[in-house]
């Protein structure tokens, strides 16, 4: 299986400026150091690790929303720079434009690609239709619930057809159920369209339940601790998974090298400098 998506040597550091107006202190903040991830093509990969350890500035850097340091990134073997259009992403937040309709929001990528506008409100309405969303075409956010916003959020990361498809705790604001079905809507899609995803999640569950392999990142600064394979059959459901031995086993000690990475954190948080 060819290599889809590396990263090489990722390192990111915020300046943060003090809270105190009187003080005008500046201070580093190191989120990312030494990153290094390859993923094959089609291959599902979760990325799971302690709050605020910087999963969601990884995302953010491969994606080109914010800059890196420095270290490369390769897709297919090219390096990129800033954002590239073969790359899509879900964030955790909805992030539709309230005052577009949800055919409007999931044509945003196509428009930036100059897609002529017939063309692109067929290839919308496609994965609407795809993400049970027919018939919702003309309501704003507003007038949805947050499973069906999040729809429109992956319908619009898809409809630019990309090469790798960034999720950041796509599932993570809306409830239990709703997360479960979304998760088997998000396999069914990835089983027939067969995307190469690096999907972040604060839940170990579901990290099993949709990967090839998981990904555990450090405390911060980030870098990647422990790479765990995902030996599951697919298809996958989610009664058979979930109550398959394997998993059972896998998420105690997943569970259990989290805990010891989140004490490491604490511990890191709270010692003196």
């Amino acid at each position: 299986m060819a290599t889809k998506l590396v990263t090489k040597n990722l390192c990111k550091t915020f300046v943060m400026k003090s809270r105190d107006s009187k003080v005008h202190a500046l201070s580093e903040v190191c989120a990312l150091k030494d990153v290094n991830i390859e993923i094959k093509e089609n291959e599902f990969v979760s990325m799971i690790g302690p709050t605020g350890c910087g999963k969601t500035t990884l995302l953010r850097i491969v994606d080109g929303l914010i800059p890196r340091d420095s270290g490369e990134i390769f897709l297919d073997n090219t390096p990129i720079e800033g954002t590239c259009l073969d790359i899509g992403i879900v964030f955790q937040t909805f992030n539709l434009l309230p005052w577009r309709t949800v055919l409007g929001n999931t044509e945003l990528g196509l428009e930036a690609r100059g897609i002529p506008h017939e063309e692109r409100k067929k290839i919308a309405r496609k994965y609407l239709d795809m993400l049970g969303l027919h018939g919702f075409e003309n309501h704003y956010p507003h007038e949805i619930s947050g499973g069906m916003q999040q729809r429109v959020g992956i319908a619009r990361a898809l409809a630019i057809d990309p090469k790798v498809l960034l999720m950041d705790e796509p599932f993570g604001s809306v409830d239990a159920w709703t997360r479960e079905v979304l998760q088997d809507e998000l396999l069914k899609i990835w089983t027939k369209h067969k995307k190469t995803v690096l999907f972040v999640t604060h839940s170990i569950d579901e990290a099993i339940y949709l990967s090839d392999k998981i990904l555990i990142m450090s405390c911060r600064p980030a870098h990647v601790k422990e790479i765990v394979d995902v030996d599951l059959s697919r298809p996958r459901s989610s009664y058979s998974v979930r109550s398959d031995p394997r998993f059972i086993d896998l998420s105690l000690m997943l569970r259990e090298k989290l805990e010891r990475e989140a004490v490491h954190a604490a511990e890191e948080m709270t010692a003196p400098v």
